[in-house]
């Protein structure tokens, strides 16, 4: 694979397509909070200052369990910035890291530092400010020390070498550059990778607050089209299917409403039928085979 073809989103923002992201995440504040004034601090102050005055390198790390929001907080935040820069503008780039990781001995290294160190600037030249979303950095960063009994571990490092490389570079060349990176195992980063992070921030899974609104926002949407559902949205035995979801991720969350609507024909031809015996049932059934669950429910 060309390093071109890694970019799998190249977007000036703000976009129409992009506005609800932000929103759609149910989260702490404080999560929304640290990204976007992260970012944004890190943008302002790598302009003015040199990096050995401010030691940032553009770059946040997202991480939390599979499912929590991570790469659609990474996108939305590219946006929520775009009316706070002058210019109002801000280039989102989205990076498939997995298929730079070839097989063939020293490509990966190669390949990671033209595409960090040569690509993305080359598709910023412009001096617009910039947010790269680089999805399950893991992949790209593997522990070095973790990495001695793998099948070919001088390559994996020579892989973690570049990205540090380029970030080291990029933070001095490219101050209008912001990469935030997210990982689902931070077990598997390299120490110098997350210590290069000018933030790391946790993506938990939902607690039982942030279930219940995920539960009735995600009625809420469905209301737009089933009237009916927005009734069963206020239901105050919701928080009971909640409680069932606790220890699942906000994905999982979401789809319980259409399990719950596929369990039978009548309201997989009028979904408006939906009741909440049949949201509780569906609850139980996700919990109960959800290996997440398992590992992340209170005992």
């Amino acid at each position: 694979m060309q390093v071109a073809e890694c970019v799998t989103i190249n977007q000036v923002l703000p976009n129409s397509r992009y506005s609800n992201l932000w929103g759609s995440i149910v989260t702490a504040a404080s999560v929304k909070d640290q990204l976007l004034h992260g970012a944004l601090l890190g943008l302002q102050l790598r302009k003015k200052l040199p990096y050995d005055v401010t030691a940032l390198h553009g770059l946040i790390l997202l991480y939390g369990p599979p499912g929590t929001g991570k790469t659609t907080l990474a996108r939305g935040a590219a946006q929520e910035l775009a009316p706070l820069l002058a210019g109002g503008k801000v280039r989102l780039l989205e990076i498939n890291p997995h298929g730079l990781m070839s097989a063939e001995h020293g490509q990966s290294q190669q390949k990671v530092y033209e595409l960090l160190c040569e690509h993305i600037p080359m598709l910023a030249e412009d001096g617009m400010p910039t947010v790269v979303v680089l999805d399950e950095v893991e992949s790209m960063t593997v522990a070095r020390s973790a990495a001695s009994l793998s099948a070919n571990p001088a390559d994996v490092h020579r892989a973690t070498d570049a990205v540090l490389a380029a970030l080291d570079r990029n933070a001095i060349d490219h101050p209008h550059i912001v990469t935030i990176a997210t990982s689902n195992f931070t077990d598997a980063l390299d120490d110098a990778f997350i210590s290069r992070a000018d933030a790391s921030i946790n993506v938990p899974l939902p607690d039982i607050e942030a279930i219940h609104m995920i539960l009735s926002k995600t009625l809420n949407d469905f209301g737009v089209v089933y009237p009916s559902l927005v009734t069963l949205a206020k239901d105050k035995k919701i928080s009971g299917v909640a409680k069932q979801l606790v220890g699942l991720d906000g994905r999982q969350v979401r789809k319980v409403v259409t399990n719950a609507m596929s369990r039978n024909i009548e309201t997989v031809i009028d979904p408006a039928c939906l009741s909440l015996s049949q949201l509780r049932e569906a609850a139980v059934e996700l919990a109960m085979i959800s290996p997440q669950r398992s590992q992340n429910a209170p005992v």
